[in-house]
């Protein structure tokens, strides 16, 4: 039962007056928990019904008390005006590129002036044509900020679908729009928040993953449970679609908390039903005559189970293509024939070595490859036969790119689509530190050329920056990949602003990306490091496992010791040393700083996941069980326990300043998290250095946020730090 909260809102007047009126309190109660015999207190519970009335006014009252004060900080405009002069300088960015035959693209371009991304398309004579403007929809909705989670155009490029939602929520409702007309066909669907969409080749009928309808009542938990692919026939009489693949569909097993999807090859043969397990990487997937699929009786044959430890796959007329980790931590590519496919009898086309294979994409021409070698990623090719398999005695083609950077087949931040398996060559952007994302044509015969999709910026190349890689020892001799990225020529005499961020979840990998963001920051004088702790998959499935679950305690002290290496080789100090990370990130530089408080001056985590102890009763996470664990078994309890920030912090404490930011209409981490976790840091050193909570009323997890809102976050944050540092105006130019 929630205890009762007493407390009386104070009148709220002009910001001026708030800066020297006292907040609103919120006493601790006193609810517990028992867990395998340890009693775990959570003071803060009834902070989780936001919609309390005294709930939301401390909400309210803190974040405009935050407001205020970032406004007053000296450092707070002039750190916008740099991250408008770089944003600002490119006349358009280019993102989620998509090629079908023809010559037609489609991708997501947002101009100088615009605060949000929009849908176009390109002929094959270089016209341009708008197709989806989320700004009209936002103007009409009084303001609300809307965005595109998502798109998939049909085959023949005539139809495009997409997902459109609203502040931040992810809650996407997918419509088709036709092409050529730039009419909407049909209605509006619901709960198409995760898109992966397929379309028949003669764009026709497409197939989405849908969430359930809402039921009266219903658990908050069973919001994303019992999820079903949702068939569609463009101007059919049943408008909402129709339910196809789903819990209890025959011949293939769906738990309530799995995930179906269901995509079509290209050759027309097959269809692949994929199961997922929430944020599980390892893959259970279903082959069916694409026929039958099509006429409603699909005939599912599993291909493989979680057991074969495959997490990726792509298919090639006849041939299936899978990478595993199975026997090899750095992964390795397996193929065989689709109809009778074994992955404990596939040939091994690329044995794992010094190199991390980390995706494949298959083209009219050849079947691509990507592996990092060390920070940077590596592109090479093998030719494919007519049958869709690699030619006989083929070995991996390297192919040169104009950076020695980052890049994606498999989609990436970008959202780019690499390959089209009825086109040759492929899409690629690349970036690294120092050198702005462009996007190129990789040619079948292996010439690069710079499409100009992506226009150049006056600020793309900065040739003063460097960007200086170092290992960092951890508290057990692991060696942590590190980059910093810094003004060429700095002297190491420990004085510079530096913040350090990390991730160190499932599996992902800070790879080298262009950010003009950070070219303010540099600018004002600051450094820039970059950390891979155990937990990301800079090297590997070892690496990954190495902070999963029961091993996630490495993360943040390969962290720290991160940190530790910045002031031994004399790039910063303690009292110029900020931390941040966003979602997962949380939980490093929440632990980082409740394990090592003396080592930084401040932390901001972002969307935070702050108490992991209760995360799993919310709608999203049940789908992340697969990542840190669950609370119902001992073992699971414990790394929850010993991963959540909320209650590691102690009474009495000296902790760094802390700001927390985070989205009211976040889905994927509740913006309680933020709010018991700045309760309980108040409470436990009252007469300590700022406790700010940052909160936008109209923005999620970050996914869709505007320009404007994207611009004002980094300012703050950047403010918030230079504050704390003592840096109170920006660096003289050199």
């Amino acid at each position: 039962m929630k205890p009762v909260l007493m407390t009386t809102l104070l009148t709220l007047a002009s910001s001026a007056a708030l800066a020297q009126s006292p907040l609103p309190s919120l006493p601790a109660g006193s609810t517990t928990e028992t867990f395998f015999g340890t009693t775990v207190a959570d003071p803060y519970r009834a902070m989780e019904d936001v919609k309390a009335k005294d709930v939301a006014a401390w909400m309210k009252a803190h974040n405009d008390r935050t407001r205020s004060t970032l406004a007053g900080y000296g450092m707070r405009e002039p750190l916008l005006a740099l991250i408008r002069k770089y944003d600002d300088s490119v006349q358009a960015r280019v993102v989620q590129v998509t090629r079908v035959p023809g010559g037609r693209l489609f991708y997501e371009k947002r101009g100088v002036n615009d605060n949000q991304f929009k849908l176009y398309t390109r002929d094959a004579k270089g016209r341009e044509t708008l197709l989806v403007d989320p700004e009209a929809l936002a103007k009409a909705a009084g303001g609300k900020p809307f965005a595109i989670n998502w798109y998939s155009p049909s085959p023949d490029g005539r139809r495009v679908a997409y997902g459109m939602s609203a502040a931040g929520s992810e809650s996407a409702s997918l419509r088709v729009v036709d092409v050529a007309s730039g009419k909407q066909l049909g209605g509006v669907i619901p709960r198409a928040d995760f898109g992966a969409v397929t379309w028949t080749q003669d764009g026709k009928r497409l197939y989405f993953t849908q969430l359930q309808p809402p039921k009266a009542n219903a658990s908050p938990l069973a919001k994303y449970q019992d999820a079903r692919v949702t068939s569609l026939t463009i101007g059919a009489a049943n408008a909402s679609g129709t339910p196809t693949l789903q819990r209890g569909s025959r011949g293939v097993d769906v738990a309530p908390e799995e995930i179906p999807i269901v995509s079509l090859s290209d050759d027309g043969r097959y269809a692949f039903a994929v199961i997922i397990n929430g944020v599980q990487r390892e893959q259970r997937v279903y082959v069916s005559d694409a026929r039958t699929f099509l006429a409603g009786r699909p005939s599912w044959t599993k291909l493989f189970d979680r057991d074969a430890s495959i997490v990726g796959f792509t298919y090639a007329q006849g041939t299936l293509y899978a990478i595993t980790h199975q026997g090899a931590p750095r992964y390795q590519l397996l193929a065989g024939p689709v109809v009778g496919f074994d992955a404990t009898k596939a040939t091994v086309v690329l044995a794992g070595n010094s190199r991390v294979l980390t995706g494949i994409a298959a083209a009219s021409d050849a079947l691509y490859l990507e592996q990092r070698d060390g920070n940077v990623k590596r592109l090479s090719k093998l030719p494919l036969a007519k049958d869709g398999a690699v030619q006989a005695g083929a070995t991996p083609t390297p192919l040169p790119l104009p950076i020695d950077g980052a890049f994606n087949l498999n989609g990436d931040e970008s959202g780019l689509s690499a390959a089209n398996p009825r086109l040759p060559g492929l899409l690629l952007d690349v970036q690294s530190w120092t050198r702005a994302r462009q996007i190129y044509d990789v040619a079948a015969d292996g010439q690069v050329r710079n499409t100009g999709l992506q226009p150049a910026g006056p600020f793309d190349t900065r040739d003063d920056l460097t960007a200086t890689e170092l290992q960092c020892k951890s508290h057990d001799g692991a060696l942590v990949p590190m980059s910093v990225i810094h003004k060429q020529g700095i002297a190491l005499d420990g004085t510079h602003p530096t913040l350090l961020y990390g991730y160190a979840s499932y599996g992902i990998t800070e790879e080298p990306f262009f950010s003009n963001g950070r070219m303010a920051w540099i600018d004002a004088g600051g450094v820039m490091a970059i950390a891979n702790p155990r937990g990301s998959g800079a090297l590997g499935q070892d690496w990954y496992k190495g902070g999963f679950q029961t091993t996630k305690p490495n993360t943040w002290k390969d962290f720290i010791a991160c940190a530790q290496t910045l002031i031994a080789q004399k790039y910063t100090q303690p009292a110029k040393l900020g931390i941040f990370g966003g979602s997962a990130g949380g939980i490093l530089v929440g632990r980082a700083m409740t394990e090592r408080p003396d080592l930084f001056a401040a932390v901001v985590p972002a969307v935070g996941v702050l108490d992991a102890v209760r995360a799993e009763v919310t709608p999203n996470g049940v789908p992340n069980i697969p990542e840190f664990g669950t609370r119902t078994t001992e073992a699971g309890f414990r790394s929850l326990y010993a991963m959540s920030t909320y209650h590691q912090i102690k009474d009495g404490t000296k902790y760094p300043a802390v700001m927390f930011t985070h989205g009211v209409n976040d889905p994927r981490v509740e913006v309680w998290h933020s709010t018991k976790a700045a309760a309980r840091m108040l409470a436990a050193n009252p007469d300590g250095k700022p406790v700010l909570l940052r909160l936008d009323y109209d923005a999620g997890h970050g996914i869709g946020n505007t320009k404007a809102q994207q611009q004002a976050e980094r300012a703050d944050i950047y403010a918030f730090f230079m504050q704390q540092f003592g840096v109170t105006r920006l660096a003289a130019p050199k």
